[in-house]
């Protein structure tokens, strides 16, 4: 089965590659945009067995490692 792992910053926190974006896409000519957020996306690849293990095996590694829960969200989906 794979976990996708959805990380985006929590409201409020500041996210200047996200700013960096918008700017740029003022540049090239896409005036209307009022704001970016950048994020980030994982796959994890796990064996198929007992869904509810495994999706406490992926909150588990997006808490020790693949989220920073002080500035970030995240959420978890399974496919296959």
């Amino acid at each position: 089965m794979v976990a996708r792992v959805y990380i985006t910053l929590k409201p409020g926190v500041l996210d200047p590659a996200g700013k960096a974006v918008q700017n740029s896409l003022h540049t090239l000519g896409f005036p209307d945009v009022h704001s970016v957020r950048l994020g980030k996306y994982v796959e994890v690849q796990l064996p198929d067995g007992d869904p509810a293990a495994a999706r406490a095996q992926v909150e588990d590694m997006c808490k020790k490692l693949l989220a920073n829960t002080v500035v970030e969200n995240y959420r978890v989906e399974f496919a296959g």
